[in-house]
This record gives C-alpha cells, sequence and structure tokens, in this order.
C-alpha cells in the first residue's frame, strides 16, 4: 500500500514546484499565450469573414455570369435570326435576278428567232419572185420567139392599154 499512497515530503514538493512552476508561466508565458490566442482568434474570424465576403462576391459574380449568358444567348439567337433573314433576302434577289435574266434572255431569243424568220421569209419571197420572173421571161420568149407573133402580141397589150386609159 506504500506504493500506493506517496509520502507527505513528496506530496508537498510537487505541490511546491506546481505552485512556482504555476507562478512562473502566470507572470510570464501566460499573457503570451493569451495573447496569442486571441490573436489567433481574431485571425480566425477575419478569415471567417473574409471566406464569407468572397462567398458572397462569387455568388454575386455568379449571378452575373448568368446574366451575361442568358444576353450572350439572346444576342446569339439575334444574329442567327439576322443572318437567316440577310441569308433568305440574297437568296430571293438571286431568284429574282436569274428570272429576270431568264425572261431577258427568252426575249431577245424570240426577238432574234422573228428576226431570222422574217429574213427566211424575205429571202424565200424574193427567191421566189426571181423564180416568177424567170418563169414568166421564159414563158413569153417561147411565145414570142417570132416576129409576127411578137407584133399582135405588142398590139394586143397596146390595145388594153389604151382602153384602160378610157
Amino acid at each position: 500500500m506504500d506504493l500506493l499512497l506517496p509520502g507527505l515530503g513528496l506530496l508537498v514538493w510537487t505541490l511546491v514546484a506546481f505552485l512556482l512552476v504555476f507562478f512562473i508561466l502566470k507572470k510570464y508565458a501566460w499573457g503570451i499565450i493569451i495573447k496569442s490566442l486571441s490573436d489567433r482568434e481574431t485571425g480566425i474570424a477575419e478569415s471567417l469573414s473574409s471566406a464569407q465576403k468572397v462567398k458572397a462576391e462569387m455568388a454575386q459574380l455568379k449571378s452575373e455570369n448568368e446574366a451575361l449568358m442568358v444576353k450572350a444567348r439572346e444576342e446569339r439567337t439575334v444574329m442567327l435570326k439576322e443572318a437567316k433573314e440577310t441569308k433568305d433576302r440574297i437568296v430571293n434577289e438571286a431568284k429574282d435576278q436569274a428570272k429576270t435574266e431568264a425572261a431577258k434572255i427568252i426575249a431577245d431569243s424570240q426577238a432574234a428567232i422573228h428576226a431570222q424568220k422574217m429574213a427566211a421569209l424575205t429571202d424565200v419571197k424574193n427567191q421566189i419572185g426571181n423564180m416568177v420572173i424567170e418563169v414568166a421571161e421564159k414563158v413569153i420568149r417561147k411565145q414570142l420567139e417570132n416576129k409576127a407573133d411578137q407584133e399582135k402580141y405588142i398590139q394586143q397589150m397596146a390595145g388594153e392599154l389604151h382602153q384602160f386609159g378610157n
């Protein structure tokens, strides 16, 4: 049992050593330790406050980014709409221009065909006229081969002219 219970002298010297260390720590170290803990507590509080501010700023930036994304999507939609309208307008203008060009080409072709047709008809008429004259000349030569027939024919023509004159 002696091992379990300390001696009175050991107890007194342990208490004296404890009190001596306690008073030395209180006089020299306790203020510094308390000040360090207080400074640390202040630093932690400031860090938490700063973290809250950063968190609030991040939330604000996130909402601003979302607003910018919405605005960018709207602008993209408007730009796509304008591009589509421009494309449609250009395509329609090209179609109208092609129709106009085709109509002009058709009109020019029809005019050229008509002109060629008229030239061909004129040429055919001239050839027919020449052929008629040649045939008439041959017929008249045939009929007027002898001198007596010629004089008779001339008298007949003169008589006809005389009758028209009266």
